[in-house]
């Protein structure tokens, strides 16, 4: 999942994508400041973010085999939680998501216009059909043939009208 798919996600929750987006970024940039800072942050169930002392020590170059001297850093790093374990492990299992009918109000509002068509071809597949029903009848009773070529002339015939 990159940025783009995550605020699509969040849209489901919040709304609209601008809420999203902004929402997204506010948390990110908080998270940096604070870790850049010294801080620790925090989330229950989550995890930590924190900012690592990594001391100096020798490596080697691979493509030579020659001890190198590295001198000491500061890196960001993450912690998960003993809540996130366990749902990557599997021996949890996330709640399935309540926000359905939020998402429902907010594409019914989008997709109104396309719901009428779909409605319409709908209502003239059901006629179709039902033509081809009572032209199906008429067919097997006057010409004595089977259902089956019955039904394909009468499609035929439905179709055409």
């Amino acid at each position: 999942m990159n940025k783009a798919e995550f605020i699509d996600a969040l849209v489901e929750h919040l709304g609209d994508r601008k809420t999203a987006l902004k929402a997204l970024d506010a948390m990110l940039e908080e998270i940096q400041r604070a870790v850049s800072k010294g801080e620790k942050v925090s989330f229950a169930g989550f995890g930590v973010f924190e900012k690592r002392q990594r001391a100096a020590r020798m490596a080697r170059n691979p493509r030579t085999g020659e001890a190198v001297r590295v001198k000491k850093t500061v890196v960001p790093a993450f912690r998960p939680g003993q809540g996130f374990k366990e749902l990557v492990t599997g021996e949890k299992k996330l709640p399935k998501k309540a926000t359905k009918k939020a998402a429902k109000k907010t594409t019914a509002k989008k997709t109104a216009p396309a719901k009428k068509a779909t409605t319409r071809k709908t209502t003239a597949k059901k006629t179709v059909r039902t033509a081809a029903k009572s032209a199906t009848k008429s067919v097997t009773k006057r010409v004595g043939a089977t259902k089956k070529t019955a039904k394909k002339a009468a499609k035929k015939t439905a179709r055409k009208r």
